[in-house]
């Protein structure tokens, strides 16, 4: 079967503009079992001179001419990501509902019917032009072994705080773990967001996180950045538990206990705080100051000590540690400014035990709980609910629909 030329379809209006050749006049008796013809024509982009590349906060229009109707659009990046669409019920024209993506390179497919039912096809390339500014995203740990309770970070090159624009940011923010984990992204503060998942890492976990965001429109004049990815695995279950009021602390390796210790905690006025803590590092030597903590040097209260087998849970100085000075008042009496004390020989094995990211608990002291994000990782004080309100995406609700389906329109036969 021959087809002539006689109308035409196009990809116009701020975008693109594609004239396509279409069917002839005549037809099989079975159009729909001959090989759809190439609809041949030239490619014009917008109002602008040919091989111009197209903005990218302007939607893609496709409409077809005389009384030829389009059957299906689809348009994809470099990478595949479909861009969002809605075609007409009466098949004349379609639109982008979804922004198009700075920097990149397109393909549009076109299949059209004649009204004797022949079907045509035509495919498009253009690109779209670089944006001016953009977000990129700091993923932080860096790669590596952490403990179970390691919440993920992820810092913005700029503030962000329009909800529709933190959509699209946590959208595009990744994490797949192996073993499969429920998780979510909490909005810290205009630049920062942490994930975690509803419960502790699994034991020997892989965790990949990744940004979806380059190219991809945040918010007007606004674009997503390319990011480098973190792969992040999880070791053993590793918890210590410190009872304040009994001066003592448990750890656990994967439930099971392997080590009892007597220690001292905060005395009345520098009581240590309550809460989940996850480790933040550790120090074989640290000299600790009382000014440190606002306490004035020469005061009663004031110290100025060589620390040894440090390991610390907030950034405002908290640590585990050895203190030889307070053995006689460990098991017994909180006697510290705040840190957990114990023998150097205890302190030493803490020490080689505990890694980053393992879970530091802190029980029934008269301290108050831990902050979440302002002094370390205090994450997992805050319920699962708690979380999940910091979430920009409503509850993780989505419709289900995938954006192939949603710039579709089957013919029907």
């Amino acid at each position: 079967m021959s087809h002539s030329p006689r109308c035409r379809t196009v990809v116009a209006g701020t975008v693109l503009l594609v004239p396509l050749a279409l069917g002839g006049c005549g037809g099989s008796s079975n159009p729909l079992a001959d090989k759809p013809y190439d609809a041949t024509g030239q490619v014009v982009l917008s109002s602008s001179d040919e091989g111009q590349k197209a903005d990218p906060s302007k939607p893609l229009e496709v409409r077809a001419s005389g009384e030829d109707r389009i059957t299906d659009v689809t348009a994809t990046d470099g990478t595949g990501r479909y861009v969002a669409g809605e075609l007409a019920a009466d098949g004349s024209g379609w639109h982008s509902t979804g922004a198009l993506a700075a920097g990149a390179h397109y393909t549009v497919r076109v299949s059209t019917e004649d009204p004797d039912g022949a079907q045509g096809r035509r495919t498009i390339g253009f690109d779209t032009s670089a944006a001016d500014r953009l977000l990129r995203v700091n993923f932080g740990p860096q790669s590596g072994t952490y403990g179970v309770g390691q919440p993920i970070t992820a810092e913005l090159s700029a503030p962000v705080q329009d909800p529709a624009a933190r959509t699209v940011i946590e959208r595009a923010l990744k994490v797949d773990a192996q073993p499969s984990t429920e998780g979510a992204w909490h909005w810290v503060d205009n630049r920062t967001l942490h994930y975690r998942p509803k419960d502790y890492w699994p034991v020997h976990a892989t965790v990949d996180v990744r940004s979806g965001l380059d190219g991809i429109k945040v918010a007007p004049g606004l674009y997503g950045g390319g990011s480098k990815p973190v792969r992040l695995t999880t070791g053993d279950r590793v918890e210590a538990v410190t009872d304040a009021s009994a001066h003592s602390m448990t750890v656990f390796r994967n439930g099971q206990e392997i080590r009892s210790i007597p220690v001292t905690t905060g005395k009345p006025g520098y009581a240590t705080r309550n809460g989940v803590k996850v480790v933040l590092g550790r120090e074989s030597f640290v000299r600790m100051r009382g000014t440190s903590i606002g306490i004035a040097e020469g005061s009663d209260d004031s110290y100025d000590l060589p620390v040894y087998w440090a390991t610390r849970v907030t950034w405002s100085g908290e640590y585990v540690h050895a203190a030889p000075w307070s053995e006689g008042s460990q098991g017994a009496e909180n006697v510290s400014h705040g840190c957990t004390g114990m023998s150097t020989e205890n302190a030493k094995w803490f020490f080689d035990t505990i890694h980053l990211g393992d879970i530091v608990k802190v029980v029934g002291s008269a301290g108050t709980t831990m902050t979440p994000f302002d002094n370390g990782f205090g994450d997992w004080n805050l319920t699962w609910q708690q979380w999940r309100e910091g979430s920009a995406l409503a509850a993780g609700k989505r419709d289900g629909s995938g954006p192939a389906d949603a710039a579709r329109l089957r013919p029907q036969l």
